[in-house]
């Protein structure tokens, strides 16, 4: 759970120079995780929060924390949950893989407000979950916009901290990409392995469980996935993942 200070949540430190803002175990919340890598050269923030007040409280925690503030976004992957507060960090330069771009160019372009997403409920009730979250997440949507990435990369890139992204793919996202930070030993998964949105998912879509095994191959110290508390490898290897928030998107 999360650790609460008055009212703002603190970043729990997982390993090395990894820092996490705990994800909300409420699935109609669809509050993610979002992991700060500390670095002096500036940190590396992966994933934006799942609204501008979203993180307006990763930005306070991170404070709290005294690390060096982000100069660099990561999108695991272009679901809103995941992008949706990238507005709040108008000094970082955000990354994510190239199919991502002309997704988030897409989103940015739709006419969002409260009557926006009732009547695309209306058209499609299957969007009801994530969209209810996502009024929920948005009080106000003064100054808001969605932000496409600012750089891309195809397969594999490294960071100027030495972090590593890496595209994956899979039926949950087809930009989906993992972060390493080897030196730290913590892979952090965003929701590769997860199946479909439920807007588009059928029966016989489930989790990607040979993705989930080429990646425990690896054998890192921590696995951590954005809908789940963080996994040691020892328990990675012996427990079955869940698939995340049913109306996650």
């Amino acid at each position: 759970m999360p650790a609460i200070v008055g009212q703002m949540v603190e970043l729990a430190h997982l390993s090395g120079r990894v820092w996490l803002f705990p994800h909300d175990p409420d699935p109609d919340a669809i509050r993610p995780s979002v992991a700060v890598i500390a670095d002096d050269r500036g940190s590396v923030l992966v994933d934006a929060g799942n609204s501008p007040a979203h993180a307006g409280e990763i930005q306070q925690a991170i404070a709290a924390a005294g690390l060096p503030a982000p100069t660099t976004l990561v999108y695991t992957h272009h679901h809103w949950d995941h992008t949706w507060g990238a507005s709040a960090w108008p000094e970082v330069e955000v990354f994510a893989h190239s199919v991502a771009v002309d997704l988030l160019e897409a989103e940015a372009k739709q006419p969002w407000s409260h009557q926006y997403l009732r009547d695309q409920v209306a058209e499609n009730p299957k969007l009801g979950p994530s969209f209810r979250a996502r009024a929920l997440a948005m009080p106000s949507w003064d100054g808001f916009e969605v932000v496409p990435p600012h750089r891309t990369f195809e397969d594999t890139l490294i960071l100027p901290t030495g972090v590593q992204l890496r595209h994956v793919g899979g039926n949950h996202a087809p930009d989906s990409l993992v972060v390493l930070d080897g030196e730290s030993g913590v892979m952090l998964l965003g929701d590769c392995f997860y199946p479909p949105p439920f807007h588009l998912r059928t029966e016989a879509d489930g989790m990607d469980f040979g993705l989930v095994k080429r990646l425990l191959a690896e054998r890192h110290a921590w696995y951590v996935d954005a809908h789940s508390p963080p996994r040691g490898l020892p328990a990675a290897l012996l427990e079955k993942p869940r698939e995340g928030p049913e109306s996650e998107t």
